[in-house]
C-alpha cells in the first residue's frame, strides 16, 4: 500500500494482509540498494501470523517518492514519520544491515513507542572501504558485483543449485540503482552507513528489547563487528538475544527459516 509520508507517497509492502490497526505492527527496513522485496520469506507470514506489517521501501527507492536519504539520522525520521502517518502508537522495528542502523536511531528517537528492535546483519561502526566506496561512485555496475560476492556465504555460491541469490541479487541491485535516476543510490547508501557516529548514543537511550541476528560467514558485517553494540545495549540494561545463523550477509535469502524462526521467537516471546 502506499502512505503519505512527508508529503510523498512512500509503499509499504503489508503481506497480503490489509493494515488492521487493533493489531501490533512490525516495521521492516531494507539495505543498501535494496527494496521491501529482501523480506519477502519472512514478511507473509508475520502478516499471516497477527502482525500488520509494513515492509518498506526507503524514499527514493523503487515504489516510493520522496528524496533518497542521505544519512542514516534522516532515514530515522521518515520511520517516525510514517508511522505518524498511520497513527501507530507502538510498533516493533526490524532493519538488515543499513536499515539496522535506521532501526537503531528511529528506536533511540521514538522511545517507549517501539516495543521490540531486530537488528540483522548489523556492525557499529559499518565502515565502507574507501575502494569499494570509490567503486560505487564511478563504475555501480562493478560495485554491485564486488557486494554480491562478498555477501554471499560460501554455502550460497554464484554457481549453487535452486535459488540463485547472486544472481537475484545482482538483478535487485541492478532495479532499485536504475529507479532513481537522480541519485546514485549505491554511493549513498554506502555513504550513509560509513559516516554513521551515533550507534553508541543511541544504543543507550533505547527502551525496549533488542535481537542481534547476525551470519556466521558473514564478510560485510561480520558477528565482531556488532560485539560493541552488543556490549553496549547490555550495559544499559536492555534485554539482549543473539541469534548466530548460518549465513553470509543476505541472512533473509540465505537462511530464510532460520531468519524468520529467529523474529518470531524475538516478537512473538511471552
Amino acid at each position: 500500500m502506499h502512505i503519505q509520508v512527508n508529503g510523498a507517497p512512500s509503499y509499504c509492502y503489508t503481506g497480503g494482509k490489509p493494515f488492521n490497526p487493533a493489531q501490533p505492527t512490525v516495521v521492516l527496513i531494507h539495505g543498501v540498494l535494496c527494496d521491501h522485496s529482501v523480506w519477502a520469506l519472512q514478511s507473509r507470514y508475520l502478516a499471516h501470523h497477527g502482525l500488520n506489517v509494513l515492509a518498506v521501501d526507503l524514499p527514493g527507492h523503487m515504489r516510493s517518492a520522496g528524496p533518497a536519504p542521505a544519512g542514516v539520522e534522516q532515514a530515522a525520521d521518515f520511520i517516525g514519520a510514517l508511522l505518524d502517518a498511520l497513527r501507530i502508537e507502538r510498533a516493533a522495528l526490524v532493519g538488515h544491515s543499513w536499515g539496522s542502523l535506521i532501526a537503531l536511531e528511529a528506536a533511540a528517537r521514538l522511545g517507549a513507542r517501539i516495543s521490540h528492535l531486530a537488528l540483522v546483519g548489523t556492525a557499529y561502526p559499518m565502515k565502507v572501504s574507501p575502494a569499494l566506496l570509490d567503486t560505487a561512485l564511478r563504475d555501480p555496475e562493478q560495485a554491485i558485483k564486488m557486494i554480491n560476492v562478498f555477501s554471499r556465504a560460501t554455502l550460497a555460491p554464484p554457481s549453487g543449485a535452486g535459488m540463485w541469490v547472486y544472481g537475484a541479487g545482482l538483478a535487485l541491485g541492478r532495479r532499485v540503482l536504475r529507479s532513481n535516476p537522480d541519485v546514485n543510490l549505491l554511493h549513498r547508501g554506502f555513504t550513509a552507513c560509513d559516516s554513521y557516529a551515533g550507534g553508541e548514543q543511541a544504543i543507550a537511550k533505547v527502551q525496549c528489547p533488542v535481537l542481534f541476528a547476525l551470519g556466521t560467514h558473514d564478510q560485510m558485517t561480520p558477528p565482531k563487528a556488532a560485539q560493541g553494540l552488543i556490549a553496549a545495549a547490555r550495559a544499559a540494561g536492555r534485554p539482549v538475544s543473539v541469534r548466530q545463523l548460518g549465513a553470509g550477509h543476505n541472512q533473509m535469502t540465505e537462511a530464510p527459516d532460520a531468519t524468520l524462526s529467529a523474529l518470531c521467537e524475538f516478537l512473538f516471546a511471552k
